[in-house]
């Protein structure tokens, strides 16, 4: 199973590129009023595909157990969505007077207000061995918290930016999000032994329609009157944008760990080895399929849009390659710190 993931993670990147290769290519099929429509099959269709799909595949049934940790809980919620963009914001400060593009620099931004993923959080705590039902519990909870912070952290830091009124983001948000996300889980609980037992590939119907998105994104960058650079000059912005974006999300998403880390081992944080793993991943990890759909609807429209979602789309490789990689160093470090537990426990 791992390694379906980890393939499917691959091809998925591959994905990306293929379709921002697309959108150069023959940008007039995916814009609005284009073949595809998508001002109606992404902004409505895709993106509730992707909620209602979230929904039948959250298992908030096995989520009650981990509902005592309040503590644990708390912190990983607060710093996702509080202590994470207030840092960043204040990061942004210091390099707003560097001739570094302010788009990138927006985008940078809404990676901070994005809410825990999902899965990677979870598939990389389990692979350490942390606490998986609290990894769960706040990859979910994040979620649906997500729904309604993420869109006001984004117009709280970049409000200015969107030309979308208020109530008409929020309208669909709710139309688009919630709704399919509640339908989501109603149907699952009467057919969750039907869903156990087939397993359907909820990740490959997820990241399909995500790449819709994607392509159609960059259609309307590529196809844009008003961005006056020829298409080869944009690819070459892109490109050199994505690599200091690598070089951005990789510090910081390594320097939100070690913070991670630092905070949960104190000797009053009262977390075991196995919180701290789940805090570490649950803490640090953006989701990008819920994401991706939130800034198209906060920003519909909006000329920048494909800049502003660069460094999310290269944060969540990171994340799941950066994560990989410290998967033995961080489990050797719980084991090591288990056992020095156990010996120090008196004897009866």
């Amino acid at each position: 199973m791992r390694l379906l993931e980890r393939m499917r993670k691959e091809w998925f990147m591959i994905g990306i590129v293929l379709a921002i290769a697309g959108a150069k290519l023959e940008p007039s099929i995916g814009v609005n009023g284009g073949p595809l429509k998508p001002e109606i099959t992404v902004s409505y269709i895709a993106v509730a595909t992707i909620f209602f799909n979230s929904g039948l595949s959250l298992k908030t049934e096995e989520l009650t157990g981990a509902l005592v940790h309040i503590r644990l809980h708390l912190f990983i919620q607060i710093f996702t969505l509080a202590f994470f963009p207030a840092t960043i914001w204040l990061f942004l400060q210091l390099l707003s007077i560097t001739p570094i593009n302010e788009w990138l620099l927006k985008g940078l931004q809404t990676v901070g207000c994005m809410p825990p993923p999902v899965s990677s959080a979870v598939i990389l705590t389990k692979a350490v061995g942390g606490n998986e039902a609290a990894a769960i519990f706040n990859s979910a909870f994040g979620s649906f918290l997500g729904i309604i912070v993420t869109p006001l952290l984004l117009l709280l830091f970049l409000g200015s930016s969107s030309s979308v009124p208020f109530t008409s983001i929020f309208s669909q948000l709710f139309m688009t999000v919630v709704v399919p996300l509640v339908i989501g889980q109603i149907v699952r609980r009467y057919i969750k032994d039907w869903l156990e037992r087939t397993k359907p590939p909820f990740g490959a119907v997820s990241s399909s329609v995500l790449l819709m998105i994607i392509y159609t994104t960059f259609c309307g960058t590529f196809s844009n009157p008003n961005i006056d650079l020829d298409r080869l000059s944009l690819v070459v912005i892109l490109f050199i944008n994505s690599i200091f974006s690598f070089f951005s999300v990789f510090s910081i998403q390594l320097s939100f760990m070690l913070l991670t880390f630092i905070f949960s081992t104190r000797n009053n944080s009262g977390f075991t080895p196995a919180d701290t793993v789940a805090i570490i991943f649950c803490s640090t990890h953006k989701s990008l399929t819920l994401g991706i759909p939130m800034l198209k609807i906060v920003f519909a429209g909006h000329e920048h849009l494909s800049l502003i979602s660069v460094p999310l789309l290269i944060y969540h490789p990171v994340q799941i390659l950066l994560g990989s990689v410290l998967v033995p160093t961080i489990k050797s470090w719980m084991v090591s710190r288990q056992k020095g537990v156990k010996l120090t426990r008196p004897t009866v």
